[in-house]
């Protein structure tokens, strides 16, 4: 694919160290993660010496100190091209470190960020409960005002980096009686009293990236670690999923690009009755309707990207482009299998573990059906 007009030669530039830095130390340790279900924490620690981390954090703390979202699409984009999910990179870059970077105070930058930007202390958000996922106005981890502590309890599942984390950002209710009004941030740190991780949850793919479940027993949270006001979680959760969704369909777009590569070599090798697979009419057809697909959602991401660096993307439109591009890449995904045939089956081939990597797109960060809901909505519906 020629060049995108998206980016200009520093993205670029950015780029080639990215792809460098993960060629040499993420993609020989993957597949040792895989085995072990969890990254080193020395991945963390190298992405933060290779300034990876925390691009939009401030300069003074080792961030990157940028709002430009293109930096992180890069990033995500040269993950998802080496099929390398473990180092949750995406998930601090355009996930976590937006909160902060928009809510935390002089005091928590100073105490937080230098650790977050190394890679030193790894970072979690837990807002899915086991009776609360896209429906976060459902949930049901309370902290009350003790003092100058709050007293957290609740349960998190499915969290991301839940095993490695330092810092996690809770989503609790801090007022029982208010609504979505009454939904706070609290930041809990490791070694806490009553701050327990459940097991390494057995997912059916992504196995190098750890998912835990969270247990809060009267956890005595530090007032200082309210992040933002009390009251203000809601709107800062509705502020940045527009991004968490957006990357999301970043990771989609580029993994839909590289299925079709990956597919397009096979059926150009392989031979069945005296010629490639890809001469057959039929599978030539199957392979130009993924090439069609891959290079809409390229084209539609790549603008939903310009517009959130202008500050112009709005969440129905995020929504369109996360449910969208992860149908898309499921397809493109399941199509790919198929046209390896037996040898789609095989975990050692790319292909197999693009097909389990990629399922789990159409549920986190809200399903599908949350998405079109959102959308709907945004219609009047």
């Amino acid at each position: 694919m020629s060049r995108r007009e998206l980016f200009d030669d520093e993205h670029e530039a950015f780029r080639e160290a990215v792809g460098t830095f993960l060629d040499k130390e993420v993609v020989p340790h993957h597949e040792q993660w895989e085995a072990d279900g969890i990254v080193s924490r020395e991945a963390w620690t190298k992405a933060g010496a290779q300034g990876l981390l925390g691009l939009q954090l401030d300069e003074a703390y080792g961030g990157g100190g940028t709002d430009d979202f293109r930096y992180n699409a890069v990033v995500g984009e040269e993950m998802t091209k080496r099929g390398t999910y473990g180092a949750a990179y995406t998930l601090f870059n355009d996930m976590i470190a937006p909160y902060l970077a928009a809510s935390a105070t002089e005091e928590q930058k100073q105490r937080w960020f230098p650790g977050l930007c190394s890679g030193e202390t790894i970072a979690a958000i837990a807002m899915s409960e086991p009776g609360a996922g896209s429906d976060l106005q459902g949930i049901q981890t309370s902290a009350r005002l003790d003092g100058d502590h709050y007293v957290l309890n609740g349960q998190k599942t499915f969290i991301s980096n839940g095993i490695l984390a330092d810092l996690v950002l809770v989503v609790a209710r801090t007022d029982p009686d208010a609504g979505h009004q009454g939904i706070s941030l609290l930041v809990v740190e490791r070694g806490m009293e009553g701050f327990e991780r459940g097991r390494n949850l057995d997912k059916i793919g992504q196995h190098a990236q750890d998912t835990a479940e969270l247990f809060f027993d009267d956890v005595r949270v530090p007032r200082e670690n309210l992040l933002g006001e009390e009251g203000s979680g809601f709107l800062q959760l509705m502020t940045n999923l527009s991004q968490e969704r957006l990357s999301m369909a970043v990771s989609a777009a580029t993994a839909c690009e590289r299925v079709l590569d990956l597919t397009l070599s096979y059926a150009k090798e392989r031979t069945a009755f005296g010629r490639p697979i890809g001469k057959f009419q039929h599978n030539r057809f199957v392979i130009a309707e993924m090439a069609t697909e891959a290079r809409i959602a390229r084209v539609f991401v790549d603008d939903c990207i310009a517009k959130h660096v202008r500050g112009e993307l709005d969440a129905a439109t995020a929504s369109m482009a996360k449910w969208w591009t992860t149908e898309v890449q499921k397809k493109v995904v399941d199509q790919g299998v198929q046209m390896h045939g037996g040898y789609g089956y095989m975990s050692e081939y790319p292909i197999a573990r693009a097909y389990l990597n990629s399922r789990v797109q159409t549920i986190y960060g809200g399903t599908t059906e949350i998405q079109k809901e959102i959308i709907g909505r945004s219609l009047g519906l």
